[in-house]
Formats: C-alpha cells, structure tokens, sequence
C-alpha cells in the first residue's frame, strides 16, 4: 500500500490554509481555524475517522466565519482526493448513522469521484459560539465538490451543538469506512475500472 497522504495549501484574498491528511493515521490532529466550535469539529473528524491531520487556518474572522469554514472544507477535500489517489483497492461505499444525546446524524457516501451533495434537515439554533450553524452544511457540501464524493448528509434534533456534532462524527465514521482498504481488492472499485 502506497502513503496515503496529502498536503495542501489554499491561499486567497480571504484566507491562508494548510492541510495535512494520513487516511491510515491514529486520529492525531493538530488544528488551529481562529473559530473554536469549528476546531472542535475537525479533531472530532481526526478521532473518528482515525484520520491524522493539521488544519492552520488565517481567515477574514472579522467578517464572519463563512470564508474559513468553506475554504477549508475546500482544502480538505482536495487533500482528501489527493491521499486517495486512484482509489485503488478501498471499499468506496460507507453509511453511518451517530446519535448524540437527543440528535441524529446520518451520512451516505460513494467516493466515486462524481461530486455530488443532497441534504436533509436543519439545525435548531442558528450559531453554536462563533460558528454558523449553517456553516456544517456548507462545508460538507465544499468537501464532497473537491474530494470527489457522492454525499448524502441528513441531522434531526433539538439542539445545534448536539446535530453538528453528530453530523461531523458520522462524516468522519463514513470516510473511514469508505477509504479503508478491502484487502481482497488490488483494483479501483469500479466496472470502469476508475473512478
């Protein structure tokens, strides 16, 4: 198996990002947005997912949160994409459903490298801290345009902390199941024979 990792680094007008990604890690994160909740998240995904990574992000907080929390799900789906290279030999296909507390979250993926983005429900406070409530869905929908994934995302609840939480610890349980390798696979998963 070849070293499935990537380093990407993003910088605009509104932000400056570096991404780190080991697919076969032991969920070890280092993550610095500016936006605390949003951090919280992404080591969440690292642990879940069993995904070492390092996140720095400098973005225009002074405006609001969108621009960070986008272009890193940007930056995150293109080192996704470039850890997983051809795809060869990984399961592809994953579904996970994680409660927490009251909330439930469930996400479908295909890393089939056809991005694609449906979404299902809400969440019921707009903001948890300085983090957009809306901002989840966002950036699942921008790490599934870059990385290539096929992603069907869907959270009820009562509480915002609980259903974004619950929806980046599935995403993360998701990804891992689809990116393991299948050992009894040498191919990419795929009658095309690519994805």
């Amino acid at each position: 198996m070849t070293d499935r990792t990537a380093a990407v680094r993003r910088e605009t007008a509104e932000t400056e990002i570096e991404v780190t990604l080991g697919l076969d890690g032991d969920g070890d994160s280092t993550v610095d947005t500016g936006v605390g909740f949003f951090d919280h998240m992404l080591e969440a995904v690292a642990t879940h997912g069993l995904f070492d990574l390092t996140v720095r992000c400098d973005g225009d907080l002074e405006i609001d949160d969108h621009h960070t929390v986008e272009d890193v799900g940007i930056a995150l789906g293109e080192a996704l994409a470039e850890a997983l290279d051809d795809g060869r030999g990984i399961v592809r296909y994953a579904d996970r459903r994680v409660p927490l507390d009251e909330a439930v979250a469930d996400v479908v993926v295909d890393v089939s490298g056809r991005p694609r983005f449906y979404f299902d429900g809400g969440f019921s406070q707009p903001s948890v801290g300085e983090f957009t409530s809306d901002m989840a869905r966002h950036f699942a929908e921008s790490l599934a345009t870059n990385a290539g994934l096929t992603l069907h995302v869907a959270v009820e609840g009562d509480n915002a902390h609980h259903e974004i939480e619950a929806l980046f610890k599935a995403l993360a349980r998701a990804l891992d199941d689809a990116t393991r390798i299948d050992d009894r696979r040498g191919d990419t998963p795929s009658t095309k024979g690519e994805l």
